[in-house]
């Protein structure tokens, strides 16, 4: 991995554990092993650096999410793999944590990837969601209103787990929107 890249990484690392206050410049740079001129040589400054951080977790979650929603099997069944895969619940959703970070979200550059990411996972489900009803799935259901609810369902839960240092909520909150949404009688 080049410097920059490192740095990218040492961002996006940092950013979903600390936020970007907690972020510094010279704590990226000890994270990374680069020195202050090679990440004054790649990015123009901080806010570049996060710009290009949330940019690449964004793109991350967007690819592992429609790997799983394109997978094999009836949309149900991949709706099901998107909610259950193997996750770090403890340490929140790295897009979803940055909607809490005022600074991000303050800034209409850093604000417009995270906004992105989960117009499109809405937009993705929602696809899914009428794929299933296509095939039988689904019946009665609103696709955009429920995409924005299994996310929203998703999100919450990972707060309930780091409220209570326990990944049960998040789990509970998992089976509960999919007995809602995919057990339905």
């Amino acid at each position: 991995m080049d410097t920059r890249d490192r740095l990218i990484e040492s961002t996006r690392e940092l950013l979903w554990e600390r936020g970007y206050v907690g972020t510094s410049p010279k704590a990226i740079q000890q994270h990374a092993g680069a020195g202050q001129g090679s990440m004054y040589h790649h990015f123009a400054g901080k806010p570049e650096l996060a710009l290009a951080a949330v940019e690449r977790t964004a793109e991350a979650m967007r690819a592992q999410a429609d790997s799983e929603l394109s997978g094999p099997g009836k949309p149900s069944a991949r709706i099901a793999a998107y909610l259950q895969r193997e996750r770090q619940i403890l340490r929140g959703c790295p897009i979803g944590r940055l909607t809490q970070d005022p600074d991000v979200m303050g800034s209409p550059e850093l604000r417009r990837p995270v906004e992105e990411t989960f117009d499109w996972l809405r937009n993705r489900l929602a696809e899914v969601i009428t794929e299933g009803q296509a095939e039988g799935e689904f019946a009665g259901l609103d696709p955009a209103d429920t995409a924005a609810t299994v996310v929203a369902t998703l999100q919450g839960g990972y707060v309930l787990a780091r409220a209570s240092g326990s990944s049960e909520g998040f789990e509970r909150a998992v089976e509960g929107v999919l007995n809602l949404l995919v057990r339905r009688p």
